[in-house]
């Protein structure tokens, strides 16, 4: 879900006060913070609360917002469009939390899965995997965000975002998160930006649109050595209006909001070079609800 300049919060379409990040490359999102003392690398068993914000900390990561942002300022469509509509439009009754086990595609629209299914499940998959590529490295590099866009957007919504979010992903922007002018990151360190789907809901559904609510929890960071933004997480909700198009499901508009998040656990934090590693050698998943 994508842009601006300060991180996620309550409605990707409402202002931007709030700092902290977002994987979905957001802005207004709310960074966790940690109570106690640090390692030497800027890891340690709690992070310390900042005395004062960081200016990557305020721009957060960019790659939900901007989207959502430009698209309901042009007229695109608002959060509550297409929340209900056709027959069977209102709001749909709580789906299990067990997943169904249904076999998760095997086709890809560039780094996007695709070829979900014309049903309910399939536009909560859709959503899950939507969700985690606008929340990938990926979007922080030109070509590979337009492939992104085109994979998940309707051609209408896509051609509306295209500009506005390469404006918001500037040298100015990708420098403030560390990373160079094409978003690459400094030889030796790691960037890292990172969905990961905890559940779906479907709010509404239609024989060709669907409203879905995604809750995730996120990684976003520069992991390596003298990095002064440690990769942390987050905890948000991204709602996405869908439309049924000859290409599969394709996101009209989405809006993101803070938590639901649970109390930080004691597991102490690892230090910059086991999450490099780590997150070199785990891969994702393509969801499946």
């Amino acid at each position: 879900m994508s842009l601006g300049d300060d991180g996620y919060g309550s409605d990707s379409r409402s202002g931007r006060t709030d700092d902290g990040y977002s994987t979905l490359g957001g802005t207004r999102q709310t960074r966790t913070r940690f109570a106690d003392g640090t390692g030497g690398d800027g890891y340690g068993s709690r992070r310390p609360a900042r005395s004062s914000r960081s200016l990557t900390m305020v721009v957060g990561v960019v790659v939900l917002l901007v989207a959502a942002i430009a698209f309901a300022n042009m007229g695109g469509g608002g959060g509550d469009s297409g929340s209900s509509g056709g027959s069977g439009g209102g709001k749909a009754g709580a789906a299990p939390t067990a997943a169904t086990g249904t076999k998760p595609v095997t086709g890809k629209n560039g780094k996007v899965p695709s070829g979900f299914a014309h049903d309910e499940q399939g536009a909560q998959s859709a959503a899950s995997n939507f969700a985690v590529a606008l929340g990938s490295v990926d979007m922080f590099k030109k070509d590979s965000r337009h492939t992104i866009v085109d994979a998940i957007y309707t051609a209408q919504a896509a051609g509306k975002l295209r500009d506005p979010q390469d404006a918001a992903y500037s040298g100015d922007f990708l420098a403030k998160l560390g990373l160079d002018a094409d978003g690459n990151a400094p030889q030796g360190s790691t960037f890292v930006s990172r969905t990961i789907p905890v559940g779906t809901k479907l709010e509404s559904y239609s024989d060709d649109t669907a409203k879905v609510a995604v809750w995730y929890t996120g990684l976003i960071g520069m992991s390596g050595p003298g990095s002064t933004d440690p990769v942390s997480t987050t905890w948000k909700t991204w709602t996405v209006e869908l439309t049924w198009t000859a290409d599969g499901w394709r996101a009209t508009s989405d809006s993101q909001k803070d938590g639901p998040a649970p109390v930080p656990g004691d597991v102490a934090a690892s230090s910059s070079d086991e999450i490099s590693k780590a997150v070199e050698e785990y891969g994702g998943f393509t969801y499946a609800r």
